[in-house]
Formats: structure tokens, C-alpha cells, sequence
């Protein structure tokens, strides 16, 4: 365990749920897990006994918050959930944090094998329709054109990444036609108990964590996670935005919850200390930016500044999450007016201290 994670409180140490089963967490709420096939290779799920109102009266069964990617192993996985941990109730809603595949991946297929609503923030139901049916501008295409105008001109990577063109809607080949919105602040009642929407920025357009105060718990997403910082990128879609910003100024949402909370994150496991860990966040960041600062004072481009922030073999997979990081740390900088930023003749982004 590394000195920062040894200051955190892990409740279960290192406990796992076995595949195919579930972990009781907290009264009526389970944790399970699911593989991925990345370098993170799990992902947390959640199960909340429930209660839920429909016209046909009140129907008792169960709330799933994430879903895991789509694919034969992962539906496999959750065949085994529901003949051996469901009690024989049904699936009543399906609420997804954000619209990264191993959360959304299977909506589609969870809400229609039980019929059961989505519910999620506008902002990530509408990435997940757009990057599910590979409009233009959130395509590979698009993803090529904006990592050659940020300096990477690797012939055999680009290639590559040419080949993941259609990465997303293999992953999410559909979501449902339909949602129920969540908002910041809003309360929903699963189980007899209160959840409050807490909306986050940064990592995803509009992730939706939930906090129960009877219960003291933070179902976290992706925004507080215990052992990796969450990753904040610059995508193609939206080329100007300033993500770290945005998450920086996100994790201060969580400043009206109490320091033992537990806190249940969408990977590594359940853990106390939430403002321990949301005050090393902050001091990631600010050594990331101090590192950029340094390292521009000659012109970087934000795949220059890669092997500095990442100093490791990186695969396509890995490479784009650390070309946006990257660039997402330039752009906090150049919006704070401690960058400037022009275009070179190559037309590539090139970032220097002013």
C-alpha cells in the first residue's frame, strides 16, 4: 500500500466480492464487481433493495446504479447475479452515474430484460446517445484530427487508433429511448431512504454521485476514487473546455459531508476518509500543474507533455486518456493566463510561460 492510501480507512480490508456474488455494505445495500478488459480491470456495481411506485402500485425489487460494459462475459456475470443474489424479485431501475462505457455499457439491455427505467442526468443521457450512434464530431475521426493538432504525429499510433474507430458503440451499442432525469440536489427515495444528487464535472459531462445521510454513505462514480486520480480530459467535442478546472471545483461539493462517510467508488474498494482523500486530489493536481508550468518553459505540445506527467509504456487505449489529461492540464493553465498557446506552421498547439 502506497503512503497515501495508507491513510485512508479501508471498512472492509481487502475483502472482495467473489464473482457471481454479492457483498452486503450497508443495510439493504450490496456491492458486486464485474471484469473489464483495460488496465482497470474491474468495476464496482451496486444493488439497493427498493420500493418503487408504479401505476400498477407499489412494486418491490431492486435498484442497480452502473451497469458494466457490453459484452458476452459481462451479461454473463449478471445472468449469475440474478439466479443466485435477486431473492426472485425483479430489477426496477437502472440509474447510471455517467456515460463512460463500463457504466452505461448494458443500460440497454438491463432496462429492457427487466423493464426497467433509466434514470440519468441530461448531460450523460445525451453524450451516451450521441456516442453511441458515432455522430459525427464524437467519432474516431474526430478523435484523430484533435490528437494530430496536439502533437502526435506517431504514424504506427495513429493507425491504431484509426482502428478504434468504432471503440464506443462496441462497447454501448445502444441506450434506452427514454430516461428519468436526475438533477443536482434533487432527493429520490430507494428503499425507504433518501439519496441526494450531487452532479460533478470534469471527468464526464454531468456525473451523478449520491449521498444518503441515514446511511452515511457516497455512492462516488468516478469523481472521489481511492488509489488512481480520476482521469479529466480534453475531448474533440468540446476542444476549449477546462476540465480540471471543473473537477476541482466539483470535489468542493463534497465539503458539507462528514469525514466518515463511507465512500463507495466505482473502482478500488470501499473506504473512510473522504476529505483526506479529496485534499490529495487537490495536491495531485497542483503538482501536475507545477510540473507543466516547468516543463513549458520552452513550447509543449500536450503530447509533449505525455512522457512527463506519464512516464511509462503507454498502449492506444492508455495514450488517449493521457493525451487529454495532458492537455487538460495545459488548458487550466492557459485559461488561468500562466500559458500562452499558438499554433505552429505544423498545425500543432504549442503551450510556453508567459
Amino acid at each position: 500500500m502506497n503512503p497515501l492510501e495508507a491513510q485512508l480507512d479501508y471498512r472492509f480490508g481487502d475483502t472482495l466480492p467473489e464473482p457471481g456474488t454479492v457483498l452486503e455494505v450497508a443495510p439493504g445495500l450490496f456491492w458486486l464487481r464485474m471484469g473489464l478488459p483495460f488496465a482497470l480491470n474491474h468495476i464496482n456495481l451496486w444493488l439497493l433493495e427498493d420500493e418503487y411506485q408504479t401505476d400498477a402500485g407499489v412494486r418491490r425489487g431492486w435498484t442497480v446504479i452502473d451497469c458494466g460494459i457490453s459484452n458476452d462475459a459481462t451479461r454473463a456475470a449478471w445472468e449469475t447475479i440474478f439466479a443466485a443474489c435477486l431473492r426472485d424479485l425483479p430489477i426496477v431501475r437502472v440509474i447510471v452515474t455517467h456515460c463512460h462505457p463500463d457504466h452505461v455499457g448494458l443500460a440497454d439491455w438491463l432496462c429492457a430484460r427487466w423493464n426497467a427505467p433509466l434514470w440519468m442526468t441530461t448531460g450523460e443521457y445525451a453524450f451516451a446517445r450521441m456516442m453511441s450512434a458515432g455522430l459525427q464530431g464524437t467519432d474516431g475521426a474526430a478523435a484523430l484530427s484533435h490528437f494530430e493538432r496536439h502533437g502526435l504525429n506517431d504514424v504506427a499510433m495513429l493507425d491504431k487508433l484509426r482502428g478504434r474507430n468504432t471503440y464506443y458503440p462496441t462497447l454501448v451499442p445502444a441506450v434506452p429511448d427514454a430516461y428519468r432525469r436526475l438533477r443536482d440536489g434533487q432527493r429520490i427515495a430507494i428503499g425507504g431512504r433518501q439519496w441526494r444528487v450531487i452532479t460533478g464535472f470534469g471527468h464526464a459531462p454531468e456525473h451523478a454521485s449520491l449521498y444518503c445521510e441515514q446511511l452515511n454513505v457516497l455512492i462516488s462514480g468516478d469523481m472521489v476514487l481511492p488509489r488512481i486520480s480520476t482521469n479529466v480530459s480534453v475531448f474533440a467535442v468540446e476542444p476549449e473546455s477546462n476540465p480540471v478546472q471543473l473537477y476541482l471545483d466539483s470535489l468542493g461539493k463534497y465539503a458539507d459531508l462528514p469525514d466518515d462517510t463511507l465512500v463507495l467508488p466505482s473502482h478500488g474498494k470501499p473506504f473512510l476518509g473522504l476529505h483526506t482523500r479529496i485534499g490529495q486530489l487537490n495536491d495531485h493536481h497542483a503538482a501536475r500543474l507545477a510540473e507543466v508550468v516547468d516543463a513549458c518553459a520552452v513550447p509543449h505540445s500536450a503530447v509533449d507533455i505525455v512522457p512527463i506527467m506519464f512516464p511509462r509504456a503507454l498502449d492506444a487505449h492508455q495514450l488517449t486518456f493521457a493525451v487529454g489529461e495532458a492537455l487538460a492540464h495545459l488548458h487550466k493553465l492557459w485559461f488561468d493566463g500562466t500559458l500562452e498557446r499558438e499554433m505552429g506552421n505544423d498545425g500543432v498547439f504549442r503551450f510556453t510561460r508567459g
